[in-house]
């Protein structure tokens, strides 16, 4: 791969500065990087690689390597993934070929344990994954998380099953994402108290600030289907440390 220099106004999001520098890469990674002056206002940025913090790349109607081929150029270099929607059709044969395909590409993949397989008992599913099969996933070093616990009905009222599912990620280190839509006060609060650290859902800021307020990290989402940004984007001034950026789900017209 060799070794080669670019320079531009560098963003340093630790320190919250923009300085213009010179990046060396080697083998692919960095090996370095030299301020050279203040940041020039003729130059262009170099920043570092956006991750998409919720997305369910099955949504996009392609393979993990080809969802990486076309996110990449917009400067997507990793996703937290849920896999839900493949396990619901193939079980954890789906969440393997997610995993198998996506080591593919040098984009980083990082896959959590669909935690609502299927997504209501209400619902005809091509497969089912108990508290079992996702302790397993979760054991596996390539599963980072449980995903979105969109059964919230089923937190709140101690549905056993369900809390089954979050003591696994717990009990293995592992965090617990949250989908709560519309919930608010105490209600909330049962929610979070069963060690769910986020949520994607909120359409309002009074929604998100309750959250934030309760420890809650908030996901702002504009997605193909979902769009929050106008209503939450005020409040990331005042909450930059618990609040990300998501898309949800990526259908292939605006994915590309």
């Amino acid at each position: 791969m060799g070794t080669f220099k670019v320079e531009g106004n560098i963003v340093n999001i630790f320190k919250r500065n923009i300085f213009f520098g010179e990046v060396t890469v080697e083998a692919g990674k960095i090996k370095s990087i030299t301020k050279i002056s203040e940041e020039r206002p003729d130059s262009s940025f170099i920043t570092p690689g956006f991750i998409d913090s919720h997305v369910h790349i099955e949504s996009s109607m392609l393979i993990p390597s080809e969802f990486a081929r076309l996110a990449v150029v917009h400067g997507t270099v990793a996703t937290i993934s849920d896999p839900h929607e493949i396990a619901n059709v193939c079980g954890m044969e789906g969440v393997e070929f997610m995993i198998k395909n996506g080591n593919t590409v040098p984009f980083k993949f990082n896959f959590g344990a669909p935690s609502c397989v299927p997504a209501t008992t209400f619902e005809t599913a091509g497969a089912e994954l108990n508290h079992n099969d996702v302790k397993a996933l979760l054991k596996r070093p390539e599963i980072k998380y449980l995903s979105e616990m969109m059964n919230f009905p089923g937190v709140l009222h101690k549905d056993e099953e369900v809390l089954k599912k979050i003591a696994a990620a717990h009990q293995l280190g592992k965090p617990v994402d949250g989908h709560a839509p519309g919930l608010r006060g105490d209600t909330v609060q049962k929610y979070i108290d069963a060690g769910i650290s986020t949520d994607h859902e909120c359409f309002t800021a009074e929604e998100a600030l309750d959250k934030l307020q309760r420890g809650m990290k908030i996901l702002i989402r504009e997605g193909s289907a979902a769009k929050n940004f106008e209503a939450l984007i005020p409040l990331l001034h005042d909450w930059p440390e618990m609040m990300m950026f998501c898309s949800d789900d990526k259908h292939p017209d605006s994915l590309v």
